[in-house]
Parts: structure tokens; C-alpha cells; sequence
């Protein structure tokens, strides 16, 4: 417990004011996934929260241990370089994903080409070149 005794009061101040950033940052993403409605809305909110939350809280362990030990510590910075990939390739592919669900969805649900009816303009043109 030697080095807490050393710690130096800015850097206490420092790394609790971004703790309490990221921790704010991915509580609003949180807040967000709960209030948004539809899976597209609220697929963006967590992944915000997660990249900007786990930045803040990335930067504020690098400077706490960097300070502690007297020397850059950039472990964090690895670990952000993974989650900055991750997330977004992520997002991507869950909205894929569930817009290759809604069109299966859709498409099996709406009637076949031919069970349509005569309806919309290429009925009529077919019907007004029959009556010829």
C-alpha cells in the first residue's frame, strides 16, 4: 500500500473524473437501449456507451498506473484498439443480420407474384395490350 500513500492528489482527481465520465457515458447508452423503440434505434445507443464509456474508463487505468509506477503503461491502449474494432463490426453485423430476418420475414408473408391480382400499372398495361 506504499504507492496509494504517494499517489498524487491530481492524478486521484484525474482518474475519478474519468471514471465517473465513462461510467455516465455508458449509463446513457444503457438508458438508451431501454427507451429507444424499434432494434435499429437502439442498437446505436450501447454501442456508443460501450466505445466512448470503455475509452474513458481505459484512459483513466493508463493514467492511474501509469502514475503509480512511474512510467507509461499502454496495455489500455490495446485494449481500446480492440473494442474500437469490435463494436462497430458488431453493430454492423446484428443490423445486417436482423434486416436479412425482416426481409425473409416479409417476403414470406406477402403473396407470390402470380397470386397478386391485376393490380398496379404493369396489370394495366398487360390488360389495355390484350384488349388491342
Amino acid at each position: 500500500m506504499s504507492g496509494l500513500a504517494t499517489f498524487p492528489e491530481w492524478a486521484a482527481v484525474l482518474v475519478a473524473l474519468l471514471v465517473i465520465a465513462g461510467a455516465a457515458i455508458t449509463l446513457i447508452g444503457a438508458i438508451g437501449l431501454v427507451r429507444f423503440g424499434s432494434f435499429f434505434e437502439r442498437v446505436h445507443a450501447p454501442t456508443l456507451g460501450t466505445s466512448f464509456g470503455a475509452a474513458f474508463v481505459l484512459l483513466a487505468s493508463a493514467v492511474y498506473f501509469s502514475v503509480l509506477q512511474a512510467r507509461p503503461v499502454l496495455h489500455e491502449v490495446l485494449i481500446f484498439v480492440f473494442i474500437t474494432v469490435t463494436t462497430p463490426v458488431t453493430l454492423m453485423l446484428l443490423a445486417r443480420a436482423t434486416l436479412y430476418r425482416d426481409r425473409v420475414e416479409a417476403a414470406a408473408t406477402t403473396p407470390a407474384r402470380g397470386d397478386r391480382g391485376q393490380s398496379g400499372p404493369r396489370a394495366r398495361r398487360g390488360a389495355a395490350g390484350r384488349e388491342r
